[in-house]
């Protein structure tokens, strides 16, 4: 019996870029998030998550490729998050996964994931 990862039984590729697409779609406009990229285009920022999430889930190992280890405290320390900054990323996150609408057993791994890793990446 062959094992999938949630990588595929999510939809591959495509559903983490349309996941992570609504999320920063979310972002450009949002007063509390917004101001934390320093960049005046997100596309880079979309990118990466992008590819941070398809590895973590069994996709392809492109991030490390490009970007090496996550590191993700590491590489998120220079930026305040702080309780508002991680429930409104935990929010936008959530409402892109609702929209997306994977199969329950992927949403609830997902969003067990999310609720994890918006806490962890506090450091205010």
């Amino acid at each position: 019996m062959a094992t999938t990862t949630l990588f595929e039984r999510a939809g591959g590729l495509p559903f983490f870029e349309r996941l992570v697409g609504r999320f920063y779609d979310a972002v450009g406009t949002d007063p509390i998030l917004r101001p934390l990229y320093r960049e005046p285009d997100l596309s880079g920022a979309r990118r990466r998550l992008t590819l941070f999430l398809a590895q973590y889930w069994g996709g392809p190992r492109t991030y490390d490729d490009e970007r090496g280890h996550p590191r993700l405290r590491m590489r998120h320390a220079p930026f305040a998050i702080d309780a508002v900054a991680r429930d409104r990323w935990l929010a936008l996150m959530r409402a892109a996964l609702v929209a997306e609408a994977p199969p329950s057993d992927v949403a609830a791994q997902l969003d067990a994931y999310l609720e994890m890793a918006a806490e962890a990446m506090r450091n205010r």
